[in-house]
């Protein structure tokens, strides 16, 4: 009876070992924790757009739990969310904030995608982030776009200009 049981005993614990690890284990995308900067300094809409759905489909392949991932804007690119009825005042040719833009920048936040904004752009252009902006706040803002892109490149961010 000993002689059976101890195989028996064996394969069992084995089987238990095996399925508790696999559980354990996250599953292996194959990429691993990634540092990120995604660099947005143009108005083209449909640009900004496909570069949001870029930044979706990344989070998609690496998960977001694997992502340290920032969006940079300067110059044009602030009109990513700069609300449209605040274009008048300004000295930007385009707010492309609008309520679909404003969606997939909402979206992305959610997942921890943070974005920050030139504050020379901000100054330079007339915008005032408290008023002209879609859901930016004090946090958001960095002295400099150039510098800090650089500044996280210095840091282990790779650059992506989509």
């Amino acid at each position: 009876m000993k002689a059976r049981f101890i195989p028996a005993l064996l394969a069992s614990a084995a089987v238990l070992f095996s399925s508790g690890a696999a559980l354990a284990a996250p599953a292996d995308n194959g990429y691993g924790k990634q540092k990120v900067v995604y660099h947005i300094n143009y108005d083209n809409p449909k640009q900004q757009a496909g570069a949001l759905r870029n930044i979706q489909n990344h989070i998609n392949a690496v998960g977001a739990e694997n992502l340290d991932l920032k969006v940079v804007m300067h110059g044009n690119g602030v009109s990513l969310v700069l609300e449209p009825e605040a274009l008048a005042h300004t000295k930007m040719k385009a707010a492309n904030g609008n309520a679909e833009m404003q969606a997939k920048v909402a979206n992305l936040k959610n997942q921890g995608v943070k974005f920050n904004i030139c504050a020379n752009t901000l100054r330079g252009k007339k915008i005032d982030f408290e008023k002209d902006l879609y859901d930016v706040n004090k946090a958001d803002i960095v002295p400099s776009g150039v510098a800090e892109l650089a500044h996280l490149q210095a840091q282990g961010y790779t650059y992506i200009k989509p």
